[in-house]
This record gives structure tokens, C-alpha cells and sequence, in this order.
């Protein structure tokens, strides 16, 4: 039992999950599961209450029970407790005056990141301000590499998503030529099939992996169907580069995809065999959303924000190249409208790069949300402001088969000239290298004769 007092009225929380989603900031999803503060008075009882809670408590405490969740077990006999050693003693409100100290710099961050559980990082992120946020992020530094190196400071990729309602072969081609010649893809080339056919994700592989080898691209290609698909087209020999899955923070949930931990192990270590990486092996690529759990009625009664961070547990357990939030894309029954899009958007961000995660984001909303193009930008803005790692690059911002609005080609080129923000560097030398960027990086006119061009035509340059 938590009680704090607020003039003459006291505010009891039964238990640690109540206390945190009681703490979190409003939101649809956590309305519809009736696990939200009933007034900002509320709201700020909770946090109160939770600035004081030590962090060891979240150790000693699972939301999730340890016998019930593989997830839970996981964060649990994974912990690091030398990693957490240095900042065992503080209580979430110290942990968060300590993340916006100098002395939390990105080397001392980087070291004790695997002692954060993901509870630790909700938390803490449930009192602090949009800024709070954004300051931190920047200051936390996380590498990988398969083809190219991403996640350096300054940088920021991109992956290109030629999605096609049929999966349009040329149509696909086209999408991703229009990409490569905006100098978007050095995070990934990655597909959303419409289609599990597994002739048609094996052509797709194909394409990809021919387009990639024939212009000596390097970057990395994904087609993000199911990791039993994935497996399947290992075992067919396919050119598979990255296995790619969405996934929760919850084993229910998990259970949910079609997936447990033992099935991405087993994905992992197949796309390993491959040996398809020339600069790093991080394989994986994943994806998550806040709501997943709530939607899957795998929620357990914690909030959706805490079951967020607890995916990246997973994600963390597998050392992926890439994850992100696709933040407004489940819908405005979990994130209503822009305000409350940009926030999580913000928070998801934190948490994965506090717990040492290459996150990334797909800016976006359905067309169902009150949420527009304006309230993209100002979350675009932020982000990439607070370090991230990666966005989408959707040709004209507008997904033809999801059916949903993402971030364009154009939008990258606002952001890059904005922060002065790089490519991959390896990346940024093959585009010097066919033109399509200048010695500052900035965009070229495209020749009517250039090789992507006429390949496009079927010709052979």
C-alpha cells in the first residue's frame, strides 16, 4: 500500500502496478483499461509517491508475476547487478536528478545500462518533463552494425519502406529506387509484404539482396514477415538478412505473435549461421508499440507505457541492429491524439536508449486519430534532437498498404539540413560515390542517364 497526502485529501494505491499506471501521463489506452488516474491531482499523488520508491524495489516486486511470464523471468535472472551497483542506493526521483547530472555522461550511462530494468526506466520516465527526456536520450550512446555502422553521434539513418499494396515487384523497385536517390536506406531496405505467400517473400529477398549486390550498397535488406517465415527462407537458402518480428512485454502477448523467447534464439542463431554481415552480427530487427499487450488482453493491469519498456527487455536479450516504436500506428484507442502520440513517442525513445537499445521510431498516426502532419514534425523534431537512431522514409509520407501516415523522403531531407545530421558513414561514401550526395552531403540533381534510373528501365548500365 502506497498513501500520500495532498492538503486534505489522501490518495491510497494498492500495489506497485497501481502506483505506476496511476503515475503515467494520460493517456486512451490506459483509460480503456481502466488503470489510469481519475484527475491530475491523482496523477500527481502517484508520482510523489513514486519519486520516493527505491529502485530496488522493482528487483523485489515484479508487475508481472516471475512464475506466470518468461518475460519477467528474463528481466529478472538477467539483471546485472554489478552494472546497477552505482546506482542501487537511489530512489526513482534521485534516478532521475542523477540521469540529468553531468556526471551521468554517455560512457557512465553506457556501463550501468544493464542494470536498469525496464520498470526502472518507466519509472523514472513517468516523472519526468518532455525535455527531461529528450536530454537524456541524447546522452545515450548505442553502436551496432551489419553492413554499415549506425547510431553514431550526429547521425541519423533511415530505413526506406517501398511497401506495395500487391507486392508489385516494379512497383517495390520503383519506391526503393525513389529512396536510394533521396539518400534514404542506410538503417535498412525493408518491405511490409502484403502477401505470406513464401514463393513471393523469397522473390521479394531476392530483388532485394540482387539491388543491394548489384550497386554495392552498403546496407541491409529486411522483408518483415513472421520469424517462422523468416526461418522457412533460411532454410530455403534465401538471401535473408535480417530477421525481423514484432514483439510485447509480455509472454501472453508474445504468445499472441506466435512467438516465445525460444523461437527468436532460434532465429537469431540461423541468421548468424548465414554470415551475410561484413562490419558487425547484430541480426535482429524488431518492432513494438505501446498498446500491443492492452490489445491482446495480455496486459496483466499494468499500463501500456510499462508493458512498452518491458518489450525492449526482449529486444535487449537478442542485440538487434534495429527496433522501433511504430508509436501512432495502433490506433487513437491506445494514443488519442497528437499530444499524447509526441509523448510516447518521447518516453519510448528514453527507455530503449536507457536500457542500451538502437531505438528508433516510425513518426506516424492513422487517419483516424486527431492527430496531423503538424504534430509529425514537432515529434520528428524532438526526436531526432534527442539522438535517434533511425525514422521511416515512406514515399510521400503516405503508406499505400498499411494505411497510414509515416515520414517521407522530404522529411529526412528537412531534418538532415535542420541538425546538420549525417548518413551512415559508409553509406554516405557510396552516395558520394554515384552522385546523389555532394562533398557537404546535400542532395544532387539526379541525371536523366544515372545507373539507379536505368536500372529502373530494365537497363543495364
Amino acid at each position: 500500500m502506497y498513501q500520500v497526502t495532498l492538503g486534505r485529501r489522501s490518495y491510497r494505491f494498492s500495489d506497485l502496478r497501481q502506483l505506476m499506471a496511476r503515475a503515467s501521463p494520460a493517456r486512451s489506452g490506459d483509460y480503456l483499461a481502466e488503470v489510469a488516474a481519475q484527475s491530475a491531482e491523482e496523477r500527481m499523488a502517484a508520482r510523489i509517491a513514486l519519486a520516493d520508491l527505491p529502485l530496488k524495489v522493482f528487483l523485489q516486486q515484479p508487475l508481472v508475476p516471475y512464475e506466470q511470464d518468461e518475460v519477467t523471468r528474463l528481466i529478472i535472472d538477467g539483471h546485472n547487478a554489478a552494472a546497477f551497483e552505482p546506482i542501487s542506493h537511489l530512489t526513482v526521483g534521485d534516478f532521475r536528478n542523477w540521469l540529468l547530472s553531468e556526471q551521468a555522461d554517455s560512457a557512465t550511462l553506457a556501463r550501468v545500462a544493464p542494470g536498469i530494468t525496464p520498470e526502472m526506466a518507466a519509472a523514472v520516465s513517468k516523472i519526468m518533463r518532455n525535455q527531461d527526456l529528450i536530454l537524456v536520450a541524447k546522452k545515450c550512446r548505442v553502436v551496432t552494425r551489419f553492413r554499415n555502422t549506425l547510431g553514431l553521434p550526429g547521425h541519423l539513418s533511415v530505413r526506406l519502406q517501398p511497401n506495395h499494396p500487391t507486392d508489385s515487384l516494379q512497383g517495390i523497385a520503383a519506391s526503393m529506387l525513389d529512396g536510394l536517390l533521396y539518400g534514404s536506406g542506410d538503417a535498412v531496405v525493408g518491405i511490409n509484404p502484403a502477401s505470406d505467400s513464401l514463393p513471393l517473400l523469397e522473390k521479394l529477398n531476392y530483388m532485394l539482396d540482387d539491388v543491394i549486390q548489384r550497386f554495392a550498397i552498403p546496407t541491409q535488406s529486411c522483408v518483415l514477415t513472421h520469424v517462422t517465415n523468416t526461418l522457412r527462407l533460411i532454410e530455403r537458402g534465401a538471401p535473408v538478412d535480417l530477421v525481423f518480428q514484432s514483439i510485447a512485454g509480455t509472454e501472453a502477448a508474445n504468445r499472441g505473435f506466435g512467438i516465445s523467447l525460444a523461437l527468436l534464439a532460434e532465429a537469431q542463431q540461423a541468421a548468424l549461421s548465414l554470415n551475410r554481415g561484413t562490419l558487425g552480427n547484430n541480426v535482429m530487427y524488431f518492432e513494438t508499440g505501446q498498446g500491443s499487450c492492452l490489445s491482446a488482453n495480455a496486459h496483466h493491469g499494468v499500463d501500456q507505457q510499462t508493458c512498452e519498456a518491458r518489450a525492449y527487455a526482449v529486444a535487449r536479450h537478442f542485440s538487434p541492429l534495429l527496433i522501433n516504436t511504430v508509436v501512432g500506428f495502433i490506433g487513437p484507442e491506445y494514443l488519442y491524439d497528437g499530444k499524447q502520440i509526441i509523448r510516447a513517442g518521447l518516453e519510448d525513445h528514453f527507455c530503449g536508449k536507457l536500457l542500451g537499445l538502437p531505438l528508433g521510431c516510425d513518426v506516424c498516426y492513422t487517419n483516424h486519430a486527431e492527430a496531423d502532419q503538424d504534430d509529425m514534425d514537432t515529434l520528428l523534431t524532438l526526436l531526432a534532437t534527442a539522438g535517434l537512431t533511425f525514422l521511416i522514409g515512406v514515399p510521400g509520407a503516405d503508406d499505400i498498404m498499411l494505411n497510414y501516415q509515416s515520414t517521407s523522403f522530404h522529411d529526412v531531407l528537412y531534418i538532415r539540413e535542420l541538425l546538420g545530421l549525417k548518413h551512415a558513414p559508409e553509406f554516405a561514401v557510396w552516395l558520394a560515390k554515384m552522385n546523389i550526395i555532394d562533398a557537404s552531403g546535400r542532395l544532387r540533381d539526379t541525371a536523366a542517364n544515372h545507373p539507379l534510373l536505368l536500372a529502373l528501365q530494365g537497363e543495364r548500365p
